[in-house]
């Protein structure tokens, strides 16, 4: 039977989303830690992307649901579907088949930028704009949380959620009770400039499952406490650097390395002797410091260099591909308009 005409609603809706980069304080926006004190994380969207498309699948397919990632999945129903975000996603918003989702980012998947919570964020915003609604980024980034979080169990924190849904430079605050502070920094616009202009990114080839890391680091949290406190500290350190002005590598960089050198000290493979060569090398190089971005163990490397240095510093690491990043102020955007 042919489903009911979607009137004044959209045949296919197009979302962006943000990936993003952590400066510090991550670890303490999980619950282990910010349910026994407060967790902060200073962290910046960047101008890479994870585009969901949603669309009315027509009824001439033999199948009412397609879902196109990584793998195609043609399925009967949401039950079936193998991706546990996107089945979680329809099952949550009670969105009826036939339905079409594809996504495709700009970055592989599994590399310490949070592009699942970047998919988890812009799959919903989609699917409330497929359905009519306007959501604001807080709603997204709460329905994204309590998705990964609530229903998959992942071991993972609220910091993503937050940094897809908003965009910009922002410093999170997590309050015990879950509550979240969203405090957009605010600089000038030559302050983002210098600092973009002082980062080098670089992708170590390693895709990694953060699962087991985080699993390992959220048992840990009893014995480091005392560590993610000064993590925390660093996020604010860093946020107080940013709002001050004007752009100080020497400092900012400082507390880059203060906060990977503690990092890499909450499990045991958050870090590789492969990573620590490469880091190693950046420094000597005249890296003013730098970290591994997400939780560990493969993915990219940030380094924060000032431009006299940076051809040293691509010279030593010629080995892995550059990757060059900018600011993006915007969150999840709805990026197609409305089809009648």
């Amino acid at each position: 039977m042919a489903s009911p005409p979607r009137l004044n609603l959209p045949r296919i809706v197009v979302t962006r989303t943000p990936l993003r980069v952590s400066f510090a304080g991550g670890g303490t926006d999980l619950a282990e830690f910010y349910e026994r004190d407060y967790g902060a994380v200073f962290s910046t969207a960047i101008d890479q992307y994870i585009y969901v498309t949603v669309k009315h699948h027509s009824e001439v397919n033999r199948e009412p649901i397609r879902v196109s990632y990584s793998s195609t999945e043609l399925v009967d129903t949401i039950d079936q579907i193998k991706n546990n975000i996107a089945r979680e996603c329809l099952r949550f918003l009670r969105i009826d088949p036939p339905i079409y989702i594809s996504t495709v980012g700009d970055l592989p998947a599994s590399t310490g930028l949070a592009g699942s919570s970047s998919f988890a964020v812009g799959l919903l915003h989609a699917l409330h704009a497929y359905r009519g609604e306007r959501v604001s980024p807080s709603q997204l980034a709460e329905e994204a949380t309590h998705i990964e979080i609530n229903v998959l169990k992942e071991p993972i924190g609220k910091q993503d959620q937050y940094a897809a849904a908003f965009g910009g430079l922002n410093f999170f605050r997590f309050n015990p009770g879950g509550a979240v502070t969203v405090e957009p920094v605010r600089v000038s616009n030559n302050f983002l400039s210098q600092l973009f202009d002082h980062i080098l990114m670089f992708w170590t080839g390693t895709q990694r499952d953060a699962s087991s890391v985080l699993t390992e680091q959220k048992q840990n949290i009893p014995g480091k406490l005392e560590f993610l406190k000064k993590m925390r500290g660093q996020a604010q350190q860093l946020h107080q650097l940013a709002t001050a002005g004007p752009f100080d590598p020497v400092a900012f960089g400082r507390i880059l390395d203060e906060t990977w050198q503690m990092k890499r000290q909450l499990a045991s493979t958050i870090s590789s002797q492969q990573i620590d060569a490469y880091y190693n090398k950046a420094l000597e190089a005249g890296a003013e410091g730098g970290k591994l971005c997400g939780a560990g163990n493969g993915g990219f490397l940030l380094f924060l260099v000032t431009p006299e240095k940076q051809p040293v510093v691509r010279k030593v690491l010629s080995e892995l591909l550059e990757v060059p990043i900018r600011f993006e102020v915007h969150g999840s955007r709805v990026v197609l308009p409305s089809e009648q």
